[in-house]
């Protein structure tokens, strides 16, 4: 079959494939599992490449037709591969400076013990003693001095967190380290402090910590994983002992490499992919990390988003670039 061209000359079918994988690309798209997955030739129109800067034909000789895909489409070419690349770096800075901006708007709270004191749960002297305590220390949160110079209760405190953020207190029960270690890098949770708890409904991820939220964090688990994301805080020795559980369970293999620049960056990335060649792939950029997520083989997908059934047939890579690294 000829090449299509999409030329200054293209026809209406033309123009409006190309123009919806263009927003796929620039991640204007909803994103779910469903289209990572299943995307097919026929979804993307005539050409069956992902790329908008393609200028070959259905396929080539020396290619497979169903692999790599990357984000839910499939690239004929490793110049198409950098290319779908590169627009997904450029979505992803995008996303990430917008998180970053609504996350610094929310820097401004209330200091926790007034908090507490307003709510009644403190006296002004146990503030005060608490208050000074933590002056003659230098260090350590004022929470921790309530519970060590007043009596409070960790539970109380915890509260206090949770009306200071404006989130729900979460428990760890139904708490599977091993489901869990399947979410995100291990190193996230040991960087960030953010633990995922569990999965409710098939729909929802809860992600906890013990003093304050990442809406990053929170950000790039609820795109990697098509689930919706619960943020709230748990009580700290119910945490610790989750975290340390998860941190021991076997998690998906992960890489972790140091690029001189992006376009070092893409390059590498494309590299994984056509030597790889991932059934699916995903791309999310998490403060100064670059998250690539590879499903090798079909079966990998359990059944609750895109979160993988086991670690066998699974791949994380992680980048820095420049001075992050």
């Amino acid at each position: 079959m000829p090449g299509i061209s999409f030329g200054r000359e293209m026809g209406g079918d033309a123009k409006r494939f190309a123009s919806r994988v263009d927003d796929a690309l620039l991640g204007q798209d909803v994103y779910g599992p469903v289209g990572l997955f299943e995307a097919s030739a026929a979804e993307q129109g005539p050409r069956g490449c992902g790329s908008v800067e393609c200028t070959g034909g259905w396929t080539r000789p020396w290619r497979s037709k169903k692999r790599p895909i990357f984000e839910g489409h499939w690239g004929c070419s490793g110049r198409c591969v950098l290319a779908m690349v590169r627009a997904a770096m450029r979505r992803e800075t995008g996303d990430r400076r917008a998180v970053t901006e609504t996350a610094g708007s929310h820097r401004h709270r209330v200091p926790l013990g007034l908090v507490m004191l307003a709510q009644g749960w403190i006296t002004h002297p146990q503030l005060k003693a608490a208050l000074q305590a933590q002056r003659q220390s230098g260090s350590g949160r004022i929470g921790d001095w309530l519970v060590s110079e007043c009596g409070l209760e960790a539970e109380q405190v915890t509260r206090g967190l949770s009306v200071q953020w404006s989130c729900p207190v979460l428990s760890t029960e139904g708490f599977s380290a091993q489901a869990m270690a399947l979410v995100m890098p291990q190193r996230f949770v040991q960087e960030f402090g953010m633990v995922p708890l569990r999965v409710a409904g098939g729909r929802l991820l809860y992600l906890g910590c013990d003093d304050r939220l990442n809406a990053s964090v929170a950000y790039a688990v609820e795109q990697m994983t098509g689930l919706k994301v619960e943020s709230g805080l748990v009580d700290g020795v119910q945490l610790t002992a989750a975290k340390a559980n998860l941190l021991n369970a076997d998690a998906v293999q992960t890489n972790l490499e140091a690029v001189a620049d992006e376009d070092s960056l893409a390059a590498r990335m494309t590299a994984i992919l056509e030597h790889r060649q991932p059934l699916a792939a995903r791309l999310v950029r998490l403060h100064q990390y670059y998250w690539l997520r590879l499903w090798l083989e079909s079966g990998t997908r359990g059944l609750a988003g895109s979160l993988p059934r086991s670690t066998e047939d699974m791949q994380d890579c992680l980048f820095t670039v420049g001075s992050a690294a």
